[in-house]
């Protein structure tokens, strides 16, 4: 049941209800939308910033259990990206502080109760977090929504109440993680250990910081180990709440530390720093690059990383239009198109192309932007100035190159870091826009003539994150699903999320997984165990 109710707030597929849809994102259906509406216009008008209902209680570095100052007393300002004005001034973390938020995990982990306690006791510490959590989920889904931009319905009734799943999902597994006894050829016992690697280093991006928080410290806090996490320096308010709820849950100073900083002086401090044993990162391909560097240069700490992406939505020639529309639509906007796996290239084949684009289109102009702290709002700002002007530089790219505009292609409103949702046709494989991470909202349309080619322009790619395939052919399904070098594939729905599911990429989208059973290897060691076994009854 929980599954279900997850996938119904977060995903878009065929079997889910305009009921549903509407009443969580708003996401109309009719093909017709864009009658009587300008070609470039976007619903919505900007207003008033609503005040948001939430007040920002934490601002410091939790570091042993306390929120202190970083050691040289500087802060950044954290910024609304609806105005472009400071929220609040952060504890700004660097190297001294990641040297003393690992001193601390170290000294938890090696000497304090944590690791020691019964499995089932660090479960019962999670799943009362998750319930805390759900307690105060409309106060974090607020502070989420100030600091990042995205809309007040999607946090409050989607991302945090996964943010409880996700928790409750690794509590569950903290009692049940174990080792296996092997047969051997010879009189010996051997067992293997399952243990907990360590202190962990994990680095989580500003699109989505607590379902990124949840992915790594909920494996993390099963398997017994210690955590330093360094928050992105766009959205660090969030996260600073959550983990004070984990103390009050009842876990022990030292096993859960957060610093708030930048990459080059933090994040880089954690990633080689030599009392880390693994590392988790999510975010640009370039930065993954960097962290690489810096474990495989320090102690050849463990890595995972989870990356960007170029993910191709196909759309085949059986496809019901109206439906593929609503999907690839939601597929590449969610989140304002800031996702790592958005179906940023729409592949369409040719015999329905035409219908395609004109739907398209007029579903991007009936698309609510505005406020999003007010109801019926489907899109928000950018995250920041930087974000904004790298989107818009890539509309000027498309249109420069030859792309058809259908849609958007500039800034809503005059103040803050709003794009009109865009919709580019007649887009080529080596455009500029079919080729690089966009990261906002703007939709690329394809044309293909035949499966064989469509599956050798969607692996063309450096990046193997995720793939949509809409189709009510089984057998080519099939086909795609084997052919795609990627490693998600949504079939007839997208972004379904689960916590069992697990998530990460081929090539240079990562390595790794996340969620599910398989995130808990990245936290734990194998130790082989043998003994000789005399006058045994049997081997």
């Amino acid at each position: 049941m929980a599954s279900r109710r997850l996938s119904s707030l977060l995903t878009r597929s065929v079997s889910v209800s305009s009921t549903t849809a509407s009443s969580l994102f708003s996401l109309g259906r009719n093909s017709n939308c864009g009658r009587g509406i300008s070609r470039f216009s976007t619903a919505a008008t900007l207003e008033q910033p609503i005040t948001p209902p939430v007040q920002v209680k934490h601002t410091q570095l939790l570091i042993n259990g306390e929120f202190v100052d970083a050691v040289s007393g500087r802060t950044f300002p954290t910024l609304d990206p609806r105005t472009g004005e400071v929220i609040a001034h952060v504890a700004e973390g660097d190297a001294e502080d990641i040297n003393r938020a690992v001193a601390a995990a170290r000294k938890a982990f090696d000497e304090g109760p944590w690791p020691k306690m019964t499995a089932y006791e660090r479960s019962r510490i999670i799943l009362r977090a998750a319930d805390l959590i759900e307690k105060h989920n409309d106060e974090i889904a607020a502070l989420e929504t100030w600091d990042n931009g995205k809309p007040y319905e999607q946090s409050v009734k989607g991302e945090i109440p996964m943010l409880a799943r996700f928790m409750r999902y690794y509590g569950g597994w903290a009692d049940k993680i174990h080792g296996l006894t092997v047969p051997a050829d010879g009189p010996y016992h051997v067992q293997t250990l399952h243990e907990p690697i360590g202190v962990a280093g994990q680095i989580i991006p500003w699109n989505f910081p607590l379902l990124m928080y949840a992915w790594k410290v909920g494996p993390a806090l099963a398997c017994g180990n210690a955590v330093v996490m360094k928050t992105a320096e766009q959205t660090p308010l969030s996260a600073l709440y959550v983990s004070e709820l984990f103390h009050e849950a009842g876990l022990p100073p030292g096993v859960l530390n957060m610093v708030s900083g930048f990459g080059p002086t933090a994040g880089a401090a954690l990633a080689s720093h030599m009392d880390v044993e693994k590392i988790a990162f999510t975010g640009s391909t370039g930065t993954g690059k960097i962290i690489s560097e810096l474990a495989s240069k320090s102690n050849l700490k463990k890595v995972t990383l989870e990356l960007g992406g170029k993910s191709p939505f196909i759309v085949c020639e059986d496809a019901d239009v109206d439906q593929a529309v609503e999907i690839a639509h939601f597929a590449l906007f969610f989140n304002q198109g800031q996702c790592c796996c958005a179906g940023s290239r729409t592949f369409v084949h040719e015999s329905i192309h035409d219908e395609f684009v004109e739907k398209a289109r007029a579903r991007a102009l009936k698309r609510v932007v505005g406020d999003p702290f007010k109801a019926g709002v489907e899109q928000g700002p950018q995250i920041d100035q930087d974000q904004f002007e790298k989107i818009l530089g890539y509309i000027k790219s498309g249109i420069d190159s030859g792309a058809t505009l259908e849609a958007g292609g500039e800034r809503f409103g005059d103040r803050g870091y709003f794009i009109k949702p865009t919709v580019f046709s007649n887009v080529q494989d080596d455009m500029k826009i079919a080729r690089e991470e966009i990261f906002g909202p703007v939709q690329t349309i394809l044309k293909f003539k035949n499966l064989d080619e469509v599956i050798k322009r969607a692996n063309d790619s450096p990046y193997g994150l995720g793939a949509g395939v809409f189709t009510k052919n089984l057998g080519t399904a099939n086909t795609l699903m084997r052919a795609l070098r990627v490693g998600t594939i949504w079939i007839n729905c997208y972004d379904v999320f689960d916590a069992a599911i697990p998530f990460g990429g081929y090539k240079m989208s990562g390595n790794g997984r996340e969620k599910g059973i398989y995130s808990l290897q990245n936290y734990l060691q194998v130790k082989a165990v043998v003994s000789p076994v005399e006058n045994a009854a049997w081997l």
